[in-house]
């Protein structure tokens, strides 16, 4: 059983840190840093979505009919599954279980292609019937101007938490790399932590993006 000398001379610790618990402790505070900046991102986001709304609301109504609410339900299950498996390959890190964590990493994968799939169904659809701002772009014939707003608030929105997602896959690859490679276990199992920190941010934002966007005015 390894003692604290052998414990802080971990392959894994950094010359720079003292002990794998401060090279941890720093790992999170950069994270939390890190999200916190996130948070001001989407805010601007958010405030413009705030703003619109309440300058435009019968265009804001009538715009958001054109989401797919069925789908972007879906998309929510199938985020907070994701959720679950990610904090599942956590535990299975902090437990040494090598097999659990890529298992978990895994699914956690699969989850998010198939939330990235659904948001490809949807953009296409409005491709398909010129929902898209641009010079393509058509609506009901009071609304046609302004309507593009709520659209290029939408793609914003929904494509930058999109790319929030595609970032996620990558990290989860790196991690699923790191499983298999036996690089985890119950000392140290610290980027796999900080990776569902991340996960779980984008996971959240969603959570507040399907309300605001395709659930206002569907009663």
């Amino acid at each position: 059983m390894p003692n604290g000398h052998a414990a802080a001379h971990h392959e894994a610790l950094q010359h720079h840190f003292d002990s794998l618990q401060q090279q941890k402790d720093a790992s999170t505070f950069g994270m939390w840093v890190f999200l916190v900046t996130e948070v001001l991102f989407f805010g601007g986001l958010f405030m413009a979505y705030i703003l619109y709304r309440t300058w435009y609301p019968d265009v804001w109504l009538a715009a958001s009919h054109h989401l797919d609410v069925t789908l972007g339900a879906f998309n929510t299950a199938v985020l907070i599954l994701s959720s679950l498996t990610m904090a599942l390959a956590v535990h299975a890190a902090q437990t040494g279980n090598k097999n659990g964590t890529a298992l978990f990493l895994v699914l956690t994968m699969v989850l998010g292609v198939v939330f990235l799939g659904v948001k490809v169904v949807e953009y296409s659809d409005k491709f398909t019937h010129h929902l898209v701002p641009g010079p393509t772009f058509q609506f009901d014939a009071p609304y046609q101007r302004t309507a593009q707003i709520f659209f290029s608030i939408y793609f914003a929105m929904t494509g930058m938490h999109a790319l929030h997602m595609v970032i996620g896959e990558g990290i989860m690859l790196y991690l699923l790399v790191g499983a298999l490679k036996g690089r985890f276990s119950a000392a140290y199992y610290t980027p796999v932590e900080i990776g569902g920190l991340y996960w779980h941010f984008v996971d959240i934002i969603w959570i507040f993006l399907f309300p605001l966007l395709y659930l206002v005015g569907h009663h």
